[in-house]
């Protein structure tokens, strides 16, 4: 199954963090899509832009401080928005942090702009909305947004013709589904138990993220002995990893990532080769593969090579239920 996902942005303030975007949806197996290769000069552009959207599963929103390009009325990015709101499209909001730093060239000077801007922000944090400091975080705050979409809100998508199922298999299986769902109505209260029970298994596990800390040590380019050793909890580094691992890793590349991710000084960057010891990348991954979360994907040992490292379908539950718990804080209120 593959979806279509339509990347929504003002372009003259956010090239460069749009340029890895298309990225990480190809990664995820998917299809990117935007409006920057339609000419806005040629005839039914309007038309063809709400098809083109329309036909989409997903719409990634990403605002920063411009509301539009120089001259324009109205934010493409609120056009776009404004379409797939319509179209009744899921729609996944990165809005700036108002503490990330960023260039005044960017940003609106006019206050009527800069009034809509606001406006159009607190529309796109109406939804499921994450905020973003720099390209990197982005990304990382991306990547987790759509596997969680993914899993809690799958959309129809899309399957080669020669996949296409036939009118007499259709058939078939609508009749397979009556019967599924008479099945699901007689073992009701007994799955209920089942649910409970994985419910219960994935807090027990999530309790064990939290409470279970490792010792990172850092290797940087211009030192010769590990230095800042710092104590993370195993649920840190597990929401961390999962979009990464989304698509498999080996574990030079899971070390390259914490020790970069990580690394308490910014001022001094880590070295390529293994930043953080790799016997304690190997203990973090064989104690989140004991717990079901993660998978080797290359067994044979023999063979000499680095293993490779893949999220479980229960780790992306897993991870699922988490995001759900941190995103339903919003509607909880505090104490007065």
């Amino acid at each position: 199954m593959k979806y279509h996902i339509f990347i929504g942005s003002t372009l003259d303030d956010l090239k460069n963090e749009r340029r890895e975007i298309p990225r990480i949806i190809m990664e995820l197996g998917h299809i990117p899509v935007s409006a920057e290769y339609l000419d806005p000069a040629i005839k039914n552009h309007d038309q063809l832009l709400a098809k083109t959207i329309e036909e989409c599963d997903y719409f990634i929103a990403v605002a920063a401080h411009k509301y539009a390009p120089s001259g324009a009325k109205i934010s493409p990015l609120e056009t776009e928005y404004n379409i797939a709101h319509r179209k009744n499209i899921p729609v996944i909001s990165l809005v700036i942090d108002e503490k990330a730093r960023w260039k005044a060239s960017k940003k609106d000077k006019e206050t009527a702009l800069i009034k809509k801007m606001d406006e159009l922000k607190k529309r796109l944090r109406g939804g499921v909305c994450e905020t973003w400091l720099n390209s990197t975080d982005l990304c990382q705050k991306l990547q987790g947004l759509l596997i969680l979409q993914m899993n809690l809100n799958p959309q129809s998508g899309w399957v080669k013709s020669d996949q296409a199922i036939a009118p007499s298999v259709a058939n078939e299986l609508s009749r397979l589904s009556t019967e599924n769902e008479q099945l699901r109505r007689q073992i009701k209260i007994e799955g209920g138990d089942i649910v409970a029970k994985l419910r219960e298994q994935m807090k027990n596990a999530l309790k064990v993220l939290a409470l279970n800390k490792v010792i990172l040590s850092f290797y940087y380019t211009t030192g010769d002995n590990w230095e800042n050793s710092r104590q993370f909890r195993y649920l840190r580094i597990f929401k961390l990893l999962v979009p990464e691992l989304a698509v498999g890793k080996t574990t030079a590349e899971v070390s390259r990532f914490l020790g970069t991710v990580l690394n308490p000084d910014l001022d001094k960057p880590v070295r390529k080769d293994y930043p953080t010891p790799s016997n304690t990348i190997k203990k973090i991954m064989a104690d989140f593969s004991l717990l079901k979360l993660v998978k080797c994907i290359n067994q044979d040992e023999s063979s000499g090579e680095d293993e490779i490292w893949e999220v479980t379908e229960y780790g992306k539950e897993l991870y699922s239920a988490y995001r759900m718990r941190q995103l339903e804080k919003v509607f909880i209120k505090p104490e007065e």
